[in-house]
């Protein structure tokens, strides 16, 4: 996810803001840079990744299934509980680094003013993952829909080509066991096929108990499916943009109408299944997500130089195949006990 200085498109008069610092790039215009950008402080986000790993490691003890780094759970040795962590968070944060430094190295390339990522680490007790992801800060505007499309899009390709392998490594290491009650992960499509393609079909009395690098591809394809929702700074948001122009204010709050009947429909769902005042927290993460697009990353996409020219016609296929990635990948529910 890339974060703006303003949610606005700005205007011809407000682009005097903005300024060009003088070098000229082989993409043929100069970097423009925000004159009131704050310079770049990299021990902030080096403090911030690092408390990241702490947080993600600790979050890691809670998911079990490695031989290897089970062993640790048992030792005598103080704190050595903390390296059976270790799977779950290399693999997560494999995959948010590498997704955050594909917006990053893509938007260098077209000579935009762009910060190093900043991860949001999060205590494991309110967020099993331990961290909330991470964005980058982009301090000059777009300079026409194809370069906003390769900076948004760069991000999620770049993520899946850690978390598909991930998930298929750590299927192979997982095992199919008598089913005992536990929480589960929603399943999405992709997820029911990637378990079909390892296992087959699971036998009745019988549950896939999971190794740690296949829970944070778990992790690694929810975090993807939210970024790729077309509202907002999101990044399907501003693929959103750069496919549609600017009908993707409207598609936004066409995604958030969604995100609520979404909500809605797995309470009633919960309901129905008799999981009786439990039932609201099913569809409470619905709601919370739509509530952060509405209220806190908004409807526009973010500033550009040109938002008259389309994109090129095969940039326009890969961005409508991503946004339909948020069918495969999004699981209706969250977390349900077992």
């Amino acid at each position: 996810m890339r974060l703006w200085p303003s949610r606005r498109t700005p205007s011809d008069h407000r682009l005097g803001g903005y300024a060009g610092n003088g070098a000229a790039h082989d993409h043929g215009h100069a970097t423009v840079v925000e004159r009131r950008a704050a310079p770049s402080r990299p021990f902030v986000n080096v403090v911030l990744f690092l408390l990241t790993c702490v947080t993600t490691l600790l979050a890691g003890t809670a998911f079990s299934g490695s031989p290897t780094f089970d062993a640790f759970r048992r030792s005598t040795d103080d704190l050595a509980w903390v390296l059976s962590g270790v799977p779950f968070a290399a693999t997560l944060l494999g995959i948010l680094v590498v997704h955050e430094f594909g917006h990053y190295f893509t938007a260098r390339r077209y000579g935009a003013a762009v910060s190093l990522p900043f991860f949001i680490p999060a205590p494991p007790f309110l967020f099993m993952a331990g961290t909330l992801g991470a964005i980058i800060r982009l301090r000059s505007p777009a300079r026409d829909r194809n370069e906003m499309f390769d900076v948004a899009v760069a991000g999620p390709l770049a993520g899946l080509a850690v978390a598909l392998p991930a998930a298929a490594l750590g299927l192979a290491w997982s095992t199919v066991i008598p089913a005992v009650p536990h929480m589960a992960f929603g399943e999405s499509l992709l997820t029911k096929v990637l378990i079909w393609l390892r296992f087959g079909a699971v036998p009745d009395g019988m549950m896939v108990s999971t190794h740690p690098v296949a829970d944070a591809a778990w992790f690694g394809f929810l975090v993807t499916a939210i970024n790729l929702l077309p509202a907002g700074q999101l990044d399907g948001g501003r693929i959103a943009y750069a496919i549609f122009g600017r009908q993707h204010d409207v598609i936004g709050r066409v995604t958030v109408t969604l995100l609520i009947t979404l909500g809605l429909a797995v309470t009633a769902w919960a309901v129905l299944r008799g999981d009786g005042w439990l039932a609201p927290l099913f569809g409470l993460n619905w709601f919370v997500l739509a509530a952060l697009i509405r209220f806190f990353v908004g409807y526009r996409a973010g500033p550009i130089l040109d938002p008259v020219t389309p994109p090129s016609p095969w940039r326009r296929g890969l961005g409508i195949a991503c946004l339909l990635l948020v069918l495969v990948m999004l699981p209706p529910v969250f977390i349900l006990p077992e």
